[in-house]
């Protein structure tokens, strides 16, 4: 069990950017060096259509900030495309001297609120510029996955990828869906094999949704952190021995919401690195990160 220290709001969005009005949404890390972190996210303009940009930490410098995007790395997609009312990223990989960013596409509903899929953009530079894989979604819907199937985690194995995603359960009403974990697996990180395994699921039947799995590999066990809810997000905490049998150990995640503060409702979207022993994570708070990203280290 990880003692969480909160050390408040570590960034806010810039409000001066067009495409950054609020929320600093799913902070998603990616290790440049041994010390600077680069932390993807996602600002809302003014019609509340998702951005993503980035901030960079050095973790040796009490989380000095040493660059942030001026202009957003991604944008909403092409009218009609699966992202073309917002971007949101889930995860970043770096496979061979390329960065994948896999990331949430947000397209609005009609007989449902809106439609959720995952999606590929691609940095050959080290994160300044991304270009789409390609306009469509890397995974849809699908014979075992019917619903929204968005937010992928790509972990990277001996022999193959292995992503955690979000797979919608059913829809109780047009603004209600509900939501599990599933896993895939892929050669190359891009063309991905569904077979609509559970790797998290709810608890009971009150609870309704499990979002952004964040997955790493520490001290010989497979560590994830995702959110739940029934009415406003948590954090959840699962583990495996082998990456794809997972056991919730909601009650070992030791972090919850604030008695003032940025997160008093509620508290999502955590990404857990390790720095020099410690543990470090980035949240969001009230309202899907409208006030920014928090931080929380080990005691």
């Amino acid at each position: 069990m990880i003692n969480w220290e909160k050390k408040g709001l570590i960034f806010k969005p810039d409000k001066s950017f067009f495409w950054s009005k609020t929320h600093a949404m799913i902070p998603t890390p990616i290790r440049l060096n041994k010390s600077e972190i680069k932390v993807f996210y996602s600002g809302r303009d003014e019609l509340n259509r998702s951005h993503i940009g980035y901030v960079t930490f050095d973790l040796d410098k009490n989380f000095q900030i040493t660059d942030k995007s001026l202009l957003p790395i991604l944008s909403p997609g092409e009218l009609g495309c699966f992202d073309d009312n917002g971007v949101t990223p889930s995860c970043a990989l770096k496979i061979e001297d390329r960065i994948f960013l896999y990331y949430i596409g947000w397209n609005p509903g009609s007989t449902v609120r809106m439609h959720l899929f995952g999606g590929l953009a691609i940095s050959e530079d080290g994160g300044e510029t991304f270009n789409r894989w390609s306009r469509a979604p890397i995974i849809e819907r699908s014979i075992t996955d019917p619903y929204l199937n968005t937010a992928p985690f790509v972990v990277k194995g001996k022999h193959e990828y292995r992503m955690y995603y979000v797979s919608g359960y059913e829809w109780v009403h047009r603004d209600l869906p509900r939501y599990n974990i599933k896993t895939a697996t892929s050669s190359d990180g891009i063309n991905w094999k569904r077979e609509g395994k559970v790797c998290i699921d709810f608890k009971d039947s009150n609870e309704n949704a499990l979002a952004r799995p964040f997955v790493i590999y520490d001290e010989g066990i497979w560590k994830m952190w995702f959110g739940y809810k029934q009415n406003c997000y948590r954090i959840g905490y699962a583990e495996s021995v082998d990456g794809e049998g997972w056991v919730r150990k909601d009650d070992q995640v030791n972090i919850n919401i604030s008695k003032s503060g940025f997160d008093t409702e509620m508290i999502e979207y955590a990404s857990v690195v390790k720095h020099k022993g410690k543990y470090i994570m980035f949240y969001n708070g009230n309202n899907y990160g409208f006030d920014g990203i928090g931080l929380a280290v080990s005691g």
